[in-house]
């Protein structure tokens, strides 16, 4: 009865592994970009409902990054350490539980408001809420009804999480910052992602075998930062056993498949022809996204990971050992995309295949403005040396001026700079030069 309450709690955290990678993967497939534009009805809240073309921004792991994870990783880690060593333990754990909480209600409540929309595809009205400064939007919130139901719901499980510490809420809350993670972090290549998953591999490998250091963390960190399970739901003495895996190890495999699935997507647009400069291809039939597609990477990369979560499950089993699972599961993915473009004869598209991030491609898309250029005499200047300047060079200097001048006087808003009670004293003034130059 035991085995098989083991084993039943060896296939849950099987399942809470899969299951943030396979739909945050899906997830993180951006909406096709097209010139074509669908004519909407006024009457569909066509500026504030839920639209489809809202996306989230995404963080961009590059190259450098990548080699950084070990070392940025280890310094965390190791500083955790001393400071479960050298501190109170429960008051820096009342502090940790504080931080996720916040994150926790944050995460919860993103993906409810997924999961309803995804279920029933929903549009509510939105609420906007912009904070501008000088012209300029320094915080634009958008969000409906459901976002606010989604809020509250995620306030109460985090706050009975707090104060009961439930296995299940905690998995729950796992469960969406694996998801948030896989969804918004995104690398920009396969070399970046092979180059996190070695540098990993090497990092567990060291702090587990090699130093008491993650073990002893790992045991005092009171936070949602792993799934657990029960290895027997109704034990005899009432006290609950618990089999557990790490947040890092589905977030880290995680976000190289959601890659591999976002090629597959990329070599059968390219099939097609798809250019986002033109209308979608025929073949899509008008969606912009959840349209089916070949998925040979990103299949063979899961089915590399449960078997190297499989693996790890079995080692640990039989050596009643605690193992690092990226020991097995970095490998596997690795040689699965590696295996799959050898066969498929592809290798030279998968080293060149890369990505940005939604920031990036909008910062780019932004004009870039630069500030104005005006000369200056310096013999206006105080402390300046005089130069000897043409007559002709001073008759520029000043229609320059003259002209710069003007263009201020009808472009710019004084509102933008000063109150509406000092703003009418300039206009005055300008009406009253206009009329004298028209005189």
């Amino acid at each position: 009865m035991a085995e098989a309450g083991l084993f039943a709690a060896y296939a849950a955290i099987g399942t809470m592994a899969v299951a943030p990678i396979y739909f945050g993967s899906f997830s993180s497939l951006d909406r096709l970009k097209s010139t074509h534009k669908k004519k909407r009805d006024h009457d569909e809240f066509t500026e504030f409902s839920d639209s489809e073309d809202e996306e989230d921004e995404t963080e961009a792991v590059s190259t450098e990054d990548a080699y950084m994870f070990p070392v940025y990783g280890s310094i965390a880690l190791f500083s955790m350490y001393l400071v479960f060593k050298y501190l109170n333990t429960d008051w820096v754990n009342y502090l940790l539980s504080a931080y996720f909480a916040v994150l926790g209600v944050a995460a919860l409540a993103q993906v409810g408001v997924r999961i309803v929309k995804g279920t029933t595809g929903i549009k509510l009205p939105l609420y906007h809420v912009h904070l501008v400064h000088k012209h300029k939007t320094m915080l634009h919130l958008r969000f409906s009804n459901l976002h606010l139901a989604m809020l509250g719901v995620s306030m109460v499980l985090t706050g009975l999480y707090l104060f009961s510490k439930n296995w299940v809420i905690s998995n729950l809350l796992g469960l969406a910052f694996s998801f948030s993670a896989i969804t918004l972090i995104r690398l920009d290549s396969f070399k970046s992602g092979m180059i996190m998953l070695a540098g990993l591999f090497a990092y567990d490998i060291f702090w587990v075998f090699g130093t008491e250091v993650m073990v002893s963390v790992a045991k005092n960190f009171d936070a949602p930062i792993k799934v657990v399970f029960p290895k027997d739901v109704f034990p005899a003495d009432g006290k609950l056993q618990f089999t557990m895996l790490g947040l890092g190890d589905i977030v880290v495999p995680g976000i190289f498949l959601a890659l591999a699935l976002r090629f597959d997507r990329h070599q059968y647009l390219a099939k097609l022809g798809y250019d986002k400069e033109k209308a979608l291809p025929k073949a899509l039939n008008g969606k912009h996204r959840g349209f089916g597609f070949p998925v040979p990477y990103f299949t063979s990369c899961m089915g590399a990971y449960v078997a190297g979560l499989a693996t790890t499950i079995s080692v640990m089993h039989v050596f009643k050992a605690a193992q690092p699972a990226l020991l097995y599961l970095s490998p596997a993915c690795i040689l699965a995309i590696v295996g799959t473009a050898v066969m498929r004869g592809e290798i030279k598209q998968v080293f060149a295949y890369t990505e940005e991030s939604k920031t990036e491609e909008e910062n780019k898309a932004k004009p870039i403005k630069t500030a104005p250029t005006h000369r200056y005499n310096l013999r206006n200047q105080p402390g300046a040396q005089a130069t000897p300047a043409s007559a002709g060079e001073l008759a520029d200097d000043e229609q320059e001026v003259a002209s710069v001048a003007k263009v201020l006087e009808e472009t710019v808003d004084p509102i933008a700079n000063v109150s509406d009670s000092e703003s009418k004293k300039p206009k005055a003034k300008r009406a009253a030069k206009k009329t004298k130059a028209k005189k």
